[in-house]
């Protein structure tokens, strides 16, 4: 507790004293204490007091120990004391002029409990004047607390929380390539090259797709035909254009003798250095780097075909085992998965859910809005698929959202004991520990919980836990949540707080509460009835919350109306 505080706590109690034995009245004009009404900020109960003494009011051979005491029905808090001294007093304590009085200024602080929501703050004291006692009867000096901000238990039981997402896609676009290799300054296509297992791999994946519509689609095959970058431009744009028309032909040949149902696309390219580029990088060959930097130093074709091939100690090597393998024209079969559908999945999760993969149960719960069936669906797929920590996270955001944080802890700790690193179930395992009001934990577990929207958004229904309402507002901008409306009440924007309330996706009784409190701090009474009916309407224990709350100490008969 800081010094200033102290003096000002102990001037309440100083006028008592001087008030009892020189017959002056003590008046609460001689102090002032903020706020009015004690609040809760970043877990803390803050406050200051000050005042003045006046001149021939601190009796010279006094001694007084202040000591702060915030009282509730059952129980109460001391604060750190301090003690003052008369100016004929031997001692060290803090010594008060009596001829000259003095100004003092108190600051001070409880560690917030709920209990205090009801509650009073006094100093008590002990003194004594000649070593002989004196009583003095404790002095109420402020009401407390409202504690608003403490609603972020509530704010981020209705957070967004992070779902464990599926990956599962319907369709699943695929690729399978076969290339057919030309003889230098030749474009015929060779029945050894069509005859190649990865030819006649690629025309049976082509016939297997087309006979099975149901689980393939043919989207095309690309012929693309090259030129190795040797030979002069002329020559190879005509010999690369020659090798894409033949393969072309082919391709379509086979389509139309297998009776498929399938268009065929080409183009060429006259010289293929950037594949050529592709293949001295990987390669082991001689002055590697020198022909790179050809490649990168010139880009007209002819003067980097004639700088390569002056490099006479490698250009055999290019000649032999480079350029061959551009001369080709690679044929693409682009297709398509077809995975199953919407209804398909619904119906195999009846019937047998075993046939589902993980990804396809976890998708299907995304197509109700049942909880009860997504905790079926999302059952099921834990118990098929126990080491997958996915279900398990879904399973306890369920819980959280009934309002089960015993299962739900149960059910993150399995999903991070599975997956530690998971950021969905981190972030979660956060938003459950500030409902169960432990900020200091959450901290942790937002920690890992990666940069989604949700840990974000979690972060700042923190941050108001901890007091930093500005920081939780930049967290929590546009996420039209009742955290983000805490927070705006806190700052004290009022109208912005009203407005985001009225877009809330999922409303709840604390929403029409925080609207209330809104209302009551902008003094519009029916605003503050209407809203706190609504939510006693989804919430009845609210109406005893309501009731202790010094948001609506004006407003007890409404509270009691309801």
């Amino acid at each position: 507790m800081s010094k200033s505080l102290r003096f000002a706590l102990l001037g309440a109690g100083l006028l008592v004293l001087a008030g009892c034995k020189s017959g002056m009245d003590m008046s609460k004009d001689y102090y002032t204490v903020t706020p009015q009404i004690l609040q809760a900020v970043g877990g803390e109960v803050p406050y200051t007091v000050t005042g003045t003494f006046p001149a021939k009011f601190f009796p010279k051979k006094v001694v007084c120990t202040a000591i702060p005491e915030l009282r509730w029905d059952g129980g109460s808090v001391k604060g750190e004391p301090f003690t003052l001294q008369g100016e004929k007093v031997a001692g060290n304590n803090k010594v008060v002029s009596y001829s000259d009085g003095g100004s003092f200024t108190y600051n001070g602080s409880f560690a917030y409990q709920p209990e205090m929501e009801s509650s009073e703050l006094f100093v008590t004291f002990i003194a004594n004047k000649k070593g002989k006692p004196v009583e003095i009867a404790p002095v109420k000096i402020a009401d407390g607390v409202i504690a608003t901000e403490q609603l972020y238990k509530q704010t981020a039981m209705s957070a967004n929380m992070a779902p464990s997402v599926d990956s599962y896609q319907r369709i699943i676009r695929q690729a399978q390539d076969a290339n057919i290799m030309f003889v230098i300054q030749q474009a015929n296509v060779r029945s050894s090259e069509t005859g190649s297992d990865a030819v006649k791999a690629l025309k049976e994946s082509m016939k297997k797709y087309a006979s099975d519509t149901k689980n393939y689609a043919i989207e095309n095959v690309e012929v693309s035909a090259y030129a190795s970058p040797d030979g002069g431009l002329s020559l190879n744009d005509k010999l690369a254009a020659q090798r894409e028309d033949n393969a072309a032909k082919y391709m379509k040949g086979e389509i139309n003798k297998a009776k498929i149902d399938a268009q065929v696309e080409s183009k060429y390219t006259a010289q293929d250095w950037e594949g050529f580029k592709e293949l001295v990088e990987k390669s082991n060959i001689q002055d590697k780097d020198l022909i790179l930097r050809v490649l990168s130093m010139y880009d007209d074709p002819e003067r980097r075909e004639s700088e390569i091939k002056n490099i006479s100690a490698v250009y055999q090597d290019l000649a032999t085992d480079i350029l061959p393998q551009l001369r080709r024209a690679r044929l693409t079969l682009n297709y398509q998965i077809i995975g199953r559908s919407d209804e398909e999945i619904m119906d195999a999760f009846k019937t047998d859910a075993k046939v589902l993969s993980v990804d396809e149960l976890l998708y299907a719960a995304t197509l109700t809005q049942d909880n009860a069936q997504k905790k079926a669906i999302y059952t099921t797929a834990s118990r098929y698929f126990p080491n997958d920590h996915r279900a398990f996270n879904n399973l306890g955001e369920l819980a959280m959202i009934e309002g089960d944080l015993a299962t739900a802890q149960q059910q993150f700790k399995k999903a991070m004991s599975l997956n530690a690193q998971a950021p969905e179930a981190n972030t979660n395992m956060g938003l459950l520990l500030l409902a169960q009001g432990n900020p200091e934990q959450a901290q942790s577990y937002f920690a890992k919980g990666g940069e989604s929207q949700e840990n974000k958004q979690a972060l700042g229904n923190l941050y108001i836990a901890q007091g930093q309402y500005e920081r939780a507002l930049a967290a929590l901008k546009g996420s039209n949540t009742n955290a983000e409306a805490l927070a705006m009440i806190m700052t004290e924007d009022y109208a912005g707080a009203k407005k985001i309330l009225s877009a809330v996706k999922n409303a709840d009784a604390y929403t029409s509460y925080l609207a209330a409190v809104a209302a009551a701090r902008t003094n519009d009474s029916a605003a503050v009835a209407q809203n706190l009916k609504k939510a006693v309407g989804l919430d009845s224990s609210i109406k005893a919350k309501a009731l202790k709350d010094l948001e609506f100490a004006k407003y007890l008969d409404a509270v009691r109306s309801l």
